[in-house]
């Protein structure tokens, strides 16, 4: 029987950095860019012998911004992914693109190439917040970015939004809502800003972030309480048009849940190909080098009479213990929750027998509901989640 088998894609290239961007990803001359496609080319060919017996079921093409490659880089990139892997009839194959850097053209060659869903980075539809995010492109030239996918025939496009910027207020994030539902996108991703380490925003709004914490009115950053209210303002407008929560920050229209992710948060294998992408096999977990001229550069390194294009970094072996801690607070990112069956096909045992007294615990404060066989953050554990996870950690 085949093993399934997920493929993420690394493109780290961008017309300009974002302010709150802590990816691994820069602008580069387009003599670059191809010089990186032919070393991703020669990568996937690499390891596709190793994964014979895999049946890929999802694909995805992050970044950066992978929009910025020409129709022919795409097309290229999708011929040496689908000659060597043995990627599934139904696969979902996902790319993600940024407003101005989406033409027709573009599309026509994605389409053609078997990519079947897009995923438009919007964040606001303000502009001002656009423009203090760093963010090159108008709300207009995002609905532009959103028509060409929609006339190249693309039914299953996401779009990015970001709640808790500086400047922003209840109502402006409302707008944002309404805007992007008004459009409706088979899903929608609504994340709330995180002050990165290294970014410009940490050293301009870590110390709001760390007011907002204590409970203090930050500056430029939302209040806690209208952090709040965007907060219950995005689960009640989204369902009111139709969107169905699945995960923490993913809603979508029924049947357009991402299939990448949630193989993610279930623990499926998938392997990154792309300078700094990362990868889990069986349970082992590893990454490519970040480093852009190592990774370019042929290492030697022989696997399966082959030599690759890179040397595996950070490996780590996963043990009993800490596979058990992702499979429960990974899977309760999801509104199903876990199964306690699937638990124990797993690990042998129940998830009582490992965490009886913290699953006791959380459900006498509200934070986990039980049913059917399921176990599932309430409301109130969905509104505290990183702190119940937390409490997994054996």
């Amino acid at each position: 029987m085949m093993r399934e088998l997920e493929l993420y894609i690394h493109i780290p290239f961008c017309i300009k950095k974002c302010l709150y961007c802590d990816f691994l990803s820069a602008s580069a001359e387009p003599s670059v860019r191809d010089r990186y496609m032919n070393r991703l080319t020669d990568e996937i060919r690499a390891y596709a012998p190793d994964f014979r017996d895999c049946r890929v079921s999802s694909i995805y093409i992050g970044g950066g911004t992978p929009s910025v490659l020409e129709p022919e880089q795409i097309e290229k990139l999708m011929d040496a992914l689908l000659g060597h892997f043995s990627v599934t009839e139904n696969a979902e194959i996902s790319m993600e693109c940024n407003p101005g850097t989406l033409s027709g053209e573009k599309a026509a060659a994605m389409r053609r190439s078997g990519i079947n869903r897009i995923s438009l980075g919007l964040q606001s539809a303000d502009d001002d917040e656009l423009n203090s995010l760093g963010r090159i492109h108008t709300f207009a030239e995002f609905e532009q970015s959103f028509a060409i996918a929609r006339e190249a025939e693309f039914s299953n496009i996401n779009v990015d939004i970001m709640s808790g910027l500086p400047g922003q207020c209840v109502k402006s994030w409302e707008k944002t809502l309404r805007s992007t539902a008004d459009l409706h996108p088979e899903h929608i991703s609504a994340y709330s800003l995180m002050i990165e380490e290294g970014t410009p925003f940490f050293s301009r709004f870590h110390e709001d972030e760390l007011a907002r914490e204590r409970g203090d009115r930050p500056e430029f950053l939302p209040s806690e309480e209208d952090d709040r209210l965007m907060y219950e303002l995005t689960g009640e407008l989204l369902n009111a048009y139709g969107y169905q929560r699945y995960e923490i920050s993913n809603y979508a229209l029924p049947g357009y849940e991402c299939r990448h992710n949630i193989g993610y948060w279930t623990g499926k294998e998938y392997l990154g190909l792309g300078v700094g992408a990362s990868s889990l096999i069986g349970n082992v977990r590893f990454r490519n080098t970040e480093i852009f001229e190592n990774y370019m550069m042929p290492s030697g390194n022989m696997v399966s009479g082959a030599i690759k294009p890179f040397v595996r970094h950070e490996e780590e072996r996963r043990g009993r213990k800490e596979e058990m801690e992702e499979f429960m607070f990974l899977g309760l990112r999801m509104t199903r929750g876990i199964s306690r069956q699937d638990f124990r096909e797993r690990f042998g045992v129940m998830p009582e027998d490992v965490y009886g007294d913290v699953l006791k615990g959380l459900e006498n404060e509200g934070l986990l509901s039980f049913s059917e066989g399921r176990i599932f953050l309430t409301q109130k554990g969905v509104d505290v989640s990183n702190m119940v996870f937390m409490r997994f950690l054996l």
